[in-house]
């Protein structure tokens, strides 16, 4: 318990229709009984006029008080439903503040205080961040399963089964001399730190569909200058997000709109024109295109058939230009890199690319009505007009689905966060090495299950993070 009390706005933006303070602490009754007049029935809303200690009247709304430590926080907890208006609550806040012991709470104070509390664990409390911050369905679902308690709970079975078997590790040495217990104290070890390190491996599969629900399902549009990306990009934000000109090389940098998609974030990413040139600021910029297309989860490969010499034969140059490995239109990249990116965590480890035939409302003095056979005729997976709208929807569709795919149901429990994924895998590296000595001595293979129980006690708060929670907790708004 701290020996302070906080108070702050922990309701929205002012003004407002209804303003919410919220004061927790030891001092959270003194505050009540000094500025609404007496402390109401625990957990039951009082109608009453609040007053600065001259007894000034503030407004009249509505009091109520939670006695700890089956609250929030796990303090004592008042809460004064006010009028928004923000001379009203600018008042009230500085008649809290002038009582003594009482002070404003900085960003996050009220959810560090319930984890300091026992109120909650690290990653609820990761889980409430991301939930404040979802902007999507599928973030929200997420994020609100994590609040939940789901990998708390997981991450807590995991511990169970860890310590039992460190405990009959540590019994094989330390009762040695009773009898036979030091020959069977440590049996069937083996087998349950393997079951561990298999669930921990089954789980880190999934990491890479929380990083991009997470941080967003990113689709790099490529193509030579003038084959419409600009154009698409703007169509599919619906806004002019980026310059449209006939002149080639026009876009310089990457420019990027985020859309909600079947409730996952898409980032879509307008490069810069792909070509030889001797531009030293173009050159840069189409530098930039290889970057946004090596870290992109899906590619759109644009070509406009009216600049090339026959159906997608520019475009595979220009994707073997850009990546080599990239070459084979249509393909992922290359099993090594597939590999090596899969082993480094890489939520792009299955990037994949839709080819795309532009400005079709050109093609037959505008004859937009079957797009059918410049599929057929040209090899493309999608043929559209960024002018007509014509083909958009069902490459819309294309992109909801693969990102859809790519997240999975955002209700399973799959690690949401960087700091998550790395202590995962540094259980499961020090459990592999248990596992590949079979020979290990006593002492060290409990050392070497402590230390995993380290990592996975990290994971919920239990142990080794007081230099994280500074930046944890500051992600969350002044009043949360």
């Amino acid at each position: 318990m701290y020996s302070d009390t906080i108070a702050a706005l922990s309701s929205g933006a002012l003004p407002c229709g209804v303003a919410v303070v919220r004061v927790s602490g030891t001092k959270a009754s003194v505050v009540m009984t000094t500025l609404a007049g007496a402390l109401p029935t625990p957990r039951h809303a009082s109608l009453r006029t609040f007053r600065a200690r001259d007894g000034t009247p503030i407004d009249k709304g509505i009091a109520l008080f939670f006695d700890g430590p089956a609250t929030a926080t796990g303090e004592d907890i008042a809460e004064f439903h006010l009028h928004g208006g923000r001379a009203v609550v600018a008042a009230f806040l500085d008649a809290v503040a002038r009582i003594d012991g009482v002070r404003l709470a900085q960003a996050g104070e009220f959810t560090r205080r319930a984890f300091e509390n026992g109120r909650m664990d690290l990653t609820e409390a990761e889980g409430l961040a991301d939930l404040l911050a979802a902007e999507t369905e599928g973030q929200r679902r997420a994020a609100f399963a994590q609040a939940g308690g789901t990998l708390r709970t997981l991450y807590e079975g995991w511990m169970t089964r860890l310590t039992r078997a460190r405990a009959m590790v540590e019994a094989s040495f330390d009762f040695a001399d009773e009898g036979d217990v030091g020959d069977r104290a440590d049996a069937g070890v083996r087998d349950a730190v393997a079951g561990i390190r298999e669930a921990i491996g089954l789980h880190l599969d999934k990491a890479g569909r929380g990083e991009i629900l997470r941080s967003g399902f990113k689709v790099a549009i490529v193509g030579a200058p003038n084959a419409g990306k600009s154009s698409l990009l703007n169509a599919l934000a619906e806004r002019e997000a980026a310059i449209v000109t006939d002149v080639p090389g026009t876009t310089r940098d990457v420019i990027s709109v985020t859309l909600d998609l079947a409730g996952v974030p898409v980032i879509l990413s307008d490069t810069a024109g792909i070509r030889h040139t001797r531009d030293a600021v173009e050159a840069i910029g189409i530098a930039r295109a290889r970057a946004a297309m090596a870290e992109a989860d899906l590619i759109l490969a644009l070509e406009d058939p009216a600049q090339t010499p026959g159906p997608l034969s520019r475009l595979k140059g220009l994707l073997s230009y850009v990546k080599p490995s990239l070459g084979a239109v249509g393909h992922a990249i290359e099993e090594n890199d597939r590999e090596s990116a899969s082993a480094a965590g890489a939520p792009n480890a299955k990037r994949d690319v839709l080819t795309v035939r532009t400005k079709v409302d050109l093609a037959g003095g505008g004859d937009t009505r079957g797009h059918a056979h410049h599929l057929e005729e040209g090899g493309y997976d999608f043929a559209i007009s960024a002018t007509t709208g014509a083909g958009l929807s069902a490459l819309v569709e294309a992109i909801a689905s693969k990102a859809r795919s790519a997240v999975g149901d955002p209700e399973n429990v799959i690690p949401l966060r960087v700091r998550q994924r790395e202590l995962l895998q540094d259980t499961a590296r020090i459990l592999s090495e248990f596992l590949a000595t079979p020979d290990m001595p006593a002492e060290i293979a409990a050392e070497t299950l402590r230390r995993a129980s380290n990592r996975l006690g990290a994971l919920t708060g239990q142990v080794g993070v007081e230099d994280l929670l500074d930046v944890i907790f500051s992600e969350f708004c002044i009043g949360k």
